[in-house]
């Protein structure tokens, strides 16, 4: 059964405005919400970037039901998998169990602010692999130790562990990362409508759901929406390459300088028509995801908010 989430965008709000999103996010009918876990924003614009854990601590407080998940945090470098395998636990008891860790090969942008360098991606999956067995291990009660190629632990044990572990959605990028997220994760998370993924992810044995962000911006005018789009989400058109390789806001900056709002009416579902909404989602759906988190880059999140719960939300629920 298809799920629909709503991205919690920290870079653009501050803690106490997400917290009050996620809540709103509830009372609107959404079934969960993800949080973006940056050290540095993507733009200019944002001039945020709260702790994501903190802030899905305090989310965890304000709502019952509502599903919680990190979208996503990067396991090593900035951390360590032993921090994140802690952390998580803490999250998945404090909300009941609501809390899925949704983990990728993560950014310049946050990464190198410890001082410890950038690798190159092959390098950085190879870690992504070894924090998951790490989290993996420390999951599984008692005290241990791991001498990997790049992440090492020693002799530690998380102490409060959660009745059920939490779910690890794994995002991709490529078939590679799709196959890694079938072995050791519990489900794929994606920022394309890409059926190659979903089929590299079921080809080692991955059957848990399919997360994919879906990116939407509302107003009462298109233009409006897509001249919000672009001063918050104009990063998102540069594509993967350059967002994992750029190391602050300023060099974002420079890389859009040149990005219009009508570029973003080619990649967005811009302004008040539920149909063009629903014409961006649909492709999700048709490649197999389950799990659509909408992003809203729009200006009026009150605004975002009664528009799903009246009309975007029945009519995605309906694909």
């Amino acid at each position: 059964m298809m799920k629909l989430g709503f991205k919690l965008i920290a870079e653009a709000y501050g803690p106490r405005e997400i917290v009050a999103q996620a809540a709103r996010a509830e009372e609107a009918g959404f079934d969960f919400v993800e949080v973006s876990d940056h050290f540095h924003p993507w733009v200019s614009e944002h001039e945020h970037s709260g702790f994501a854990f903190s802030m899905l601590a305090a989310i965890a407080a304000r709502t019952s039901s509502l599903g919680l998940a990190t979208g996503v945090t990067c396991p090593f470098i900035r951390y360590h998998p032993a921090i994140v395998a802690q952390a998580a636990a803490t999250i998945a008891i404090l909300s009941d169990g609501r809390f899925t860790l949704g983990v990728g090969a993560g950014e310049r942008l946050n990464e190198h602010v410890v001082g410890a360098g950038w690798p190159a991606a092959a390098t950085r999956h190879e870690m992504l692999r070894e924090s998951l067995e790490i989290i993996r291990l420390l999951w599984s009660g008692g005290y241990h130790s791991y001498d990997g190629k790049h992440v090492r632990l020693e002799d530690a044990r998380v102490f409060d562990l959660p009745d059920e572990r939490p779910d690890i959605a794994v995002a991709a990028g490529g078939p590679e990362a799709a196959r890694l997220a079938g072995e050791l994760g519990d489900a794929l998370f994606v920022t394309e409508p890409r059926a190659d993924l979903v089929a590299a992810y079921e080809e080692v044995g991955g059957r848990g759901p399919r997360y994919a962000e879906v990116p939407l911006a509302w107003a009462e005018s298109e233009d409006d929406a897509a001249e919000s789009a672009r001063r918050l989400f104009r990063f998102g058109v540069t594509g993967w390459k350059v967002q994992a390789e750029l190391p602050n806001p300023v060099n974002f900056d420079a890389a859009t300088e040149l990005v219009t709002a009508d570029h973003m009416r080619d990649q967005f579902g811009c302004g008040p028509d539920v149909e063009r909404h629903v014409q961006i989602a649909r492709p999700f759906v048709d490649a197999g995801y389950d799990r659509l988190a909408l992003i809203n880059a729009g200006p009026d999140m009150d605004g975002f908010f009664d528009f799903f719960t009246k009309e975007l939300g029945p009519a995605l629920r309906a694909l």
